[in-house]
């Protein structure tokens, strides 16, 4: 929605917004390149196209960029569970689309979902957020096999944390992302059949 300043329509994002997703696009970018140890507050700035004491005044340290980084990232994630708790579709379905855009967020973002699964034992923040978003997507996923008569919630937790492995490592090591979506699926959809 537009803001209105002095009776004139503000169109689209604030400066300031703008600003913060050139600095998160920037780390993204240096995350590519140099990995979270070489990266820096003054790389992160550069890459921006602003100083260090601009990009103080977003963000306190190269953690909390990369914290806010993972937060876009699995916001992303967390709005494809709710998509995947309401869809009408048959279970198998939902199980196929849900892993595949799992599969297209590892391939358009997979080095910042690499750093939250390397950060998330020593950094309590990208910890609370990357396991609150596999836990609200197995939230979600108990619901769609629970409605294919998987009732064990247990069931669908273990499924998205093998799912979150299995992509991890296909990440690391340049697999295809598509070939593990497909064995993912698989496995998934093996589970619904063999509780039926």
């Amino acid at each position: 929605m537009a803001e209105t300043t002095g009776g004139k329509r503000r169109q689209g994002p604030r400066k300031g917004d703008l600003r913060e997703k050139a600095i998160l696009d920037a780390a993204e970018a240096l995350l590519e390149r140099e990995g979270v140890e070489l990266m820096t507050v003054e790389s992160i700035a550069k890459g921006a196209g602003i100083s260090r004491a601009s990009l103080y005044f977003y963000f306190g340290s190269k953690l909390d960029v990369l914290s806010v980084l993972v937060a876009r990232t699995v916001d992303a994630m967390a709005a494809q569970a709710d998509v995947a708790q309401s869809a009408d579709d048959s279970a198998d379905d939902v199980v196929t689309a849900s892993v595949r855009h799992t599969a297209n967020l590892w391939r358009e973002h997979g080095v910042v979902l690499r750093a939250a699964v390397d950060l998330a034992p020593v950094t309590p923040e990208i910890r609370r957020m990357w396991t609150g978003t596999v836990t609200r997507y197995a939230a979600a996923m108990t619901e769609v096999l629970a409605r294919a008569g998987v009732a064990d919630p247990a069931m669908a937790e273990a499924l998205c944390w093998m799912t979150e492995r299995t992509f991890y490592w296909a990440s690391v090591n340049g697999d295809d992302l598509d070939r593990t979506a497909d064995i993912c699926a698989q496995i998934w959809c093996a589970t619904i059949r063999g509780n039926n």
